[in-house]
């Protein structure tokens, strides 16, 4: 200090903080204004960076009030330049967390962009947050003078102890960032295991796969194991696909009228039902020759997984109202039981046959 402070000091230091912080609110509140006109707009990333500079903004005009302040007082060559370390490294973090926000909610954006639902595959923003939060600190620490380079050293060498020590976690992790990568599975799709769980992918982060099933609970798969396990994913290659209902008609039933009616209430049930597919061409295929009636299979066009149960409901419906308004039955199976009643008296065993005893002819030889 060169010298004493006086009163002129402290009012400049304080007009410039106060300058600061009227200037970090003016910016909050024309970010605000800004905010109400980026939600109009249809991209997602205006509203992410805007939601950022919220943050940024208002932080950075006071730092630079307390810079500003710092150079009015009559402070040290060391004092000063450790005030400058310590204002430029929160400037730099604050920057680094508004980065971190953007780039992650930017990914985040993206993939639900690609994905088509308002679904998330958050271990690439994690993995996002966590790369831009890392460089954010080694910076901030290699502008207060600490060196980065032992740090980094012992990052290694503690890395491979953790690594060691979660490999379950790291194959998880690994699992996961492979089942995106490969898009075998995206947020979004129906999935049913060979183990049996089914449902929508939820989320897929660093550690496991969330999956809602049609009951709306949701199942926990780790990575690992659906990496590894066979799986049918009925939302790729295409979400529309097709579901096959089993009839019977008897067979006293004209079978071109049954093909023709049952059509009838096929592109009834495609055109009227949410879900269906308009344009699908139903067909019905007769197979088999059963006891009682002729089987035959419906097959009907569905947009979507969930949507087979209420086409299928309400197919059956129709079809069954139309046979009977057409008078094609459809027979029940017929099985003919034969019961004995215990309380009889047992018949009487048949008599036996007497066996009639007849002599062969003797055959007499003379010998020599």
């Amino acid at each position: 200090m060169n010298r004493d402070l006086v009163l002129h000091d402290w009012l400049v230091a304080g007009i410039a903080l106060a300058a600061g912080a009227a200037a970090g609110l003016l910016l909050r509140t024309l970010l605000r204004w800004l905010g109400r006109h980026a939600e109009r707009t249809r991209w997602r990333g205006d509203d992410i960076i805007v939601d950022a500079l919220r943050t940024i903004a208002p932080g950075a005009a006071l730092i630079a009030g307390a810079a500003v302040a710092a150079t009015t007082l009559p402070l040290t060559a060391r004092v000063s330049g450790f005030v400058n370390q310590s204002l430029t490294a929160l400037l730099i973090l604050i920057a680094t967390l508004s980065t971190a926000r953007v780039v992650a909610g930017l990914v985040q954006s993206m993939a639900g962009t690609r994905t088509g639902v308002a679904a998330s595959a958050s271990i690439f923003v994690n993995i996002t947050r966590i790369v831009v939060l890392v460089m954010g600190v080694l910076v901030a620490l290699e502008t207060l003078g600490v060196s980065i380079a032992p740090l980094v050293t012992a990052l290694g060498v503690g890395g491979l102890a953790v690594a060691l020590a979660l490999q379950d976690t790291l194959a998880n992790l690994f699992a996961g960032v492979h089942i995106l990568a490969s898009k075998t599975v995206q947020p979004g799709d129906y999935i049913r295991l060979t183990s049996g769980e089914e449902g929508y992918v939820v989320d897929i982060n660093w550690r496991n796969t969330v999956v809602r099933n049609l009951s709306n609970n949701l199942v926990i798969i780790p990575n690992a194991r659906l990496a590894r396990t066979n799986m049918t994913n009925y939302t790729q290659p295409e979400q529309q696909f097709s579901i096959l209902v089993q009839v019977g008609v008897g067979y006293e039933s004209d079978l071109e009228h049954v093909e023709r009616v049952t059509l009838e209430v096929v592109d009834g049930v495609m055109a009227d039902i949410n879900g269906a597919v308009p344009d699908h061409e139903g067909a019905v295929r007769f197979h088999t020759f059963a006891d009682s009636r002729i089987n035959f299979t419906v097959i009907l066009g569905v947009g979507e997984f969930s949507d087979q149960y209420r086409i299928k409901h309400e197919f059956i419906k129709r079809l069954h109202r139309r046979f009977r308004a057409e008078g094609i039955s459809i027979p029940a199976p017929t099985h003919t039981i034969a019961l004995q009643r215990d309380d009889l008296p047992p018949s009487p065993p048949p008599a036996p046959v007497p066996h009639q005893r007849t002599s062969a002819p003797s055959i007499l030889t003379d010998t020599p």
